[in-house]
Formats: C-alpha cells, structure tokens, sequence
C-alpha cells in the first residue's frame, strides 16, 4: 500500500484523534534527546508544528541532550504511559543498546515504537587525492596497506563509526579510526586529506562532493539515493552484507494505551504525507516510512541486533 493510499484509509481515524485529543488541554510533550539546531531537533520540529494542526493540540518541543541522547530518553522512558509524552530518538537509540554495557532503561520494555518516520543513508566518501575509483578499488588499496588508511567518523560508538567497522568486518580490511567531536570536523579533515574516507550523512557531505572536495563511492542503503542516483549501493559494489541506515523513530513510553498508540500513530502518517514535511526530508536524503507500531518495533528489534552483532564483532566499548 502506497503511503497516499494508507492516508486516505485513515482520515476518518484522524479525525476522531484530534476530537479526542482536544479533550485534553494540556500541550503534548516531544522530548527530543539532542540539542537544538541542525540534525534530529530539525527534522522533529519540522514534523512538530504540522502534527499539532493535525491533532488540534499544542505540541512543545522539549530539548534534553547529554549522555549520547540517554538523558532524554530515560526521561521519556519514565514518563506516564498516557500519550502526553513521546520521544524522537534516531540511530543512536540502538547504537547505546549496542555500545554501552548498563543503560538506565530497557530499550524494547521501557518504550513503544509509534513509527518510523524515515531512514536515509550514509555515503562513503574519499579526499580525491587517493587513487580509487570505486569500492573494490579502495578494499585493495586497503588490503596492500593495512593498517595505513584512516577513516573519520563523528565520534566513538556513531553511526559512521559503526558503518565503517561493518565495512571492515565484511572485507577484511584494517583502517585506523579517527573520532572527531561532531560531522563537521571530521569531513573537514577528510576534504585537507588528514583522514582518507568516511561514511558520512548525504546532507552533510553533498555540498563536498558536488564541489569535487570529495569522491563518493557508495551508498549503504539497499536502494540508490534519489540525491544521488550516480552512486552505487555497496551490495551493487559486491557488498551484499552491508547495508545500514540512518533513522528517525517516535516512541511513547510502554504500556501507552492501545487505542492512543493506533491514533498517534494515524495523526503522524497523515501528516507525513504533506508535501512541505516530505520535502524538508528528502532534502537531507530521507525516505519517509510512516509504518505501522508493529512493524516499527519488528524494525527496531532488527537494528537493535544487527549493531550488538557488529559491537561484538568488532570489540567496541562504549566509554
């Protein structure tokens, strides 16, 4: 089903769910465990404002970063079960579940996936100076000189990290990793040539390879990017096994009634389907998802054991 055609199906559920939720005056809370600014805050208040028209509800974005995200998501984890509190966690919910031994709340008994608002994925990008011209070209570089490449990444146990030690487990390769307090710094560095490559975000690292500051070489998504339709995917590159992507998930905390979960669940579809929130995400490289509870918690458990698999792989530990 198409996401128009699921739009459609439930404008009736929709409308019952802003009559219900207009009963409560108070604004909704959606705790967003990261600071204000570029990346997860903006994507979660590009849906925020549309959503609390569809619900006919006030919606306050409440900012709680430290810890990685933990510090917001436990809070959200001890919230009321009562639909008046959610949470926007990204990729980094299930990278702490992987990294750190002890976290302050169960990762799939403390909170309900709603949906999953999109996925987009990473790009592996190289400095131009390093003479390769596709993945196999850069596995062989790195085989005849293990150990020599570095690769810059955003941080110790982030996504780009993770998808470069994926990356490494699948081919066999050694790299030195390089972690930067952020994705700026680290492409910085990778454009001067004080990194060789990295598995970057599309929104960050576009604006470099359309300026030939950086060759992108794959994509780790199943399916090309409509970004970058000229990019191969890592399985067409002979990767089957990596495929990783970044993603944006609403949660409420468990035990949340069954019926407030089906109509949260029908607001944030329908308001996916707009044409302003749509493009704000496939700007940065998103695919809009909007799937239903049970299969946002089918995909989180998946994520959840595909990243602890590379965690033990690779003999990560969080600090």
């Amino acid at each position: 089903m198409t996401l128009r055609k699921a739009a459609m199906a439930i404008v009736a559920l929709t409308a019952s769910t802003a009559g219900a939720q207009a009963q409560d005056a108070r604004p909704l809370r959606l705790i967003v465990p990261f600071p204000p600014g570029p990346g997860v805050d903006l994507i979660a208040r590009t849906l925020a404002t549309p959503l609390a028209q569809t619900l006919g509800r006030a919606i306050v974005v409440d900012n709680r970063p430290g810890a990685g995200s933990v510090i917001g998501t436990e809070l959200a984890a001890r919230a009321p079960a009562d639909g008046n509190t959610l949470v926007f966690v990204n990729l980094a919910y299930a990278i702490n579940a992987a990294m750190l031994a002890r976290l302050p709340y169960d990762p799939l008994r403390d909170l309900s996936p709603i949906t999953v608002v999109a996925t987009q994925p990473h790009i592996l990008v190289v400095n131009p100076a390093l003479p390769v011209k596709n993945v196999r070209d850069l596995v062989a570089l790195a085989k005849s000189r293990p150990g020599e490449l570095t690769y810059a990444s955003s941080g110790n146990g982030t996504g780009p990290q993770l998808v470069a030690e994926m990356f490494s487990g699948a081919t066999g390769v050694r790299m030195n990793h390089i972690p930067y307090k952020g994705a700026n710094p680290a492409l910085t560095d990778v454009v001067g040539g004080h990194a060789q490559l990295m598995f970057a975000t599309l929104v960050s690292s576009l604006p470099h390879v359309q300026a030939g500051r950086l060759r992108a070489l794959a994509v780790t998504s199943a399916r090309r990017s409509t970004l970058v339709p000229e990019v191969p995917t890592l399985v067409e590159s002979g990767l089957p096994d990596v495929q990783a992507v970044g993603w944006y998930m609403i949660m409420a905390p468990s035990r949340t009634p069954a019926a407030t979960m089906a109509q949260l669940h029908a607001a944030i579809a329908s308001t996916l389907t707009q044409g302003a929130v749509r493009d704000r995400l496939s700007a940065d490289g998103a695919e809009v998802l909007a799937n239903r509870p049970e299969e946002a918690r089918r995909f989180l458990e998946t994520e959840l054991a595909r990243w602890r698999a590379v965690v033990k792989a690779a003999g990560l530990k969080g600090e």
